[in-house]
């Protein structure tokens, strides 16, 4: 959580991402809530993990922020200005501070172009250097996440999975942004790659101040790599805390069911710890359920949790939980 004296880089406040759904020509368009009033803040040249099972809205959140959707509602704020309503031309200017680093690295490289022209493109968009300037920062990149500069005149199906995901850095690099969405950026990486990507994220980091949103569902890696940590589920931020605050203290119970699931190396550790398993399956998003999204699967449901959504509500410490247990002193566990 951030301190008295961090600067907020990224503030979200009751984000909502709806789209319509329509199930026949003559149906009335419902809406899906992919997003569905989410808040929290991040500081400057820190890292924000985002998890959650695959469907809660975690890539809709960092898609949403860098308005490649428009939000149905809620605001977003960059570095103090309202990001929220700008059309695409007043977005330009903060189109180079914020970037993203894609999930599957074998689909957003285009397999026709080389490796210099794809970490050349958003230079020259930009207009942020001119010819002979913009072949020597592609040079300078391309070391800098740790390929060689032979590696340019390539195209991306001659790399490996690891390859073409320091490539994707790359050309997130060459904006010289100051916010990154990582949108799972490690999932499709064998597990030796998988270390060497966040070092680079980390150094890259430590190196240039920049702040990301680290979006996965590998706990292990957010727990190495953020400062804080949201849990999401069905649309909603249901937890958020500092990151050692959250893992040794989890609140709410779909949290503990979540890290419960995490592999324990050591065998006698894993011999005595119990894993949650959930009973039932994810409400579908397009008609979610009266009061807590979690109450159907929920082992400590209680009357007041179909009835009223519970906010997300500090507990201490920069904790904040969205559980009428707690909001109504009746601990769980």
């Amino acid at each position: 959580m951030s301190g008295q004296n961090e600067k907020t880089c990224l503030k979200v406040q009751d984000l909502k991402m709806y789209f319509p759904v329509k199930n026949g020509l003559f149906s009335k368009p419902r809406q899906l809530k992919a997003v569905d009033g989410v808040s929290f803040a991040i500081p400057e040249g820190k890292t924000m993990g985002l998890v959650g099972e695959s469907g809660c809205g975690k890539t809709t959140v960092g898609r949403t922020i860098l308005k490649l959707y428009q939000p149905t509602g809620g605001k977003i704020i960059f570095q103090g200005e309202d990001l929220t309503d700008l059309t695409d031309t007043q977005m330009l200017p903060f189109r180079k501070k914020m970037q993203m680093i894609f999930q599957d690295p074998y689909t957003s490289l285009d397999p026709r172009m080389t490796v210099e022209s794809i970490i050349a493109e958003p230079i020259r968009a930009l207009k942020l250097y001119g010819p002979a300037e913009c072949r020597d920062r592609v040079r300078e990149l391309i070391q800098m996440v740790g390929l060689k500069p032979d590696h340019l005149n390539r195209y991306p199906h001659e790399f490996s999975g690891g390859q073409r995901q320091r490539i994707g850095i790359a050309r997130a690099l060459a904006a010289e942004p100051e916010f990154i969405v990582c949108d799972e950026p490690i999932s499709a990486l064998d597990v030796s790659i998988q270390a060497q990507v966040i070092n680079i994220l980390e150094e890259l980091q430590e190196r240039f101040g920049f702040t990301y949103l680290f979006i996965s569902h590998d706990l292990s890696m957010v727990r190495h790599i953020s400062h804080q940590v949201g849990v999401m589920y069905l649309g909603n931020l249901i937890e958020y805390a500092p990151v050692d605050e959250l893992f040794d203290h989890m609140l709410h119970p779909y949290t503990r069911s979540l890290i419960s699931a995490v592999p324990v190396a050591d065998p006698i550790q894993a011999r005595e710890s119990s894993r949650i398993v959930l009973q039932g399956d994810v409400p579908s998003p397009i008609d979610p359920p009266p009061g807590c999204p979690f109450k159907a699967r929920c082992a400590f449901a209680r009357e007041i949790c179909g009835q009223e959504k519970p906010e997300l509500m500090d507990v201490g410490g920069g904790h904040k939980v969205a559980c009428h247990l707690y909001h109504t002193n009746i601990k769980p566990l």
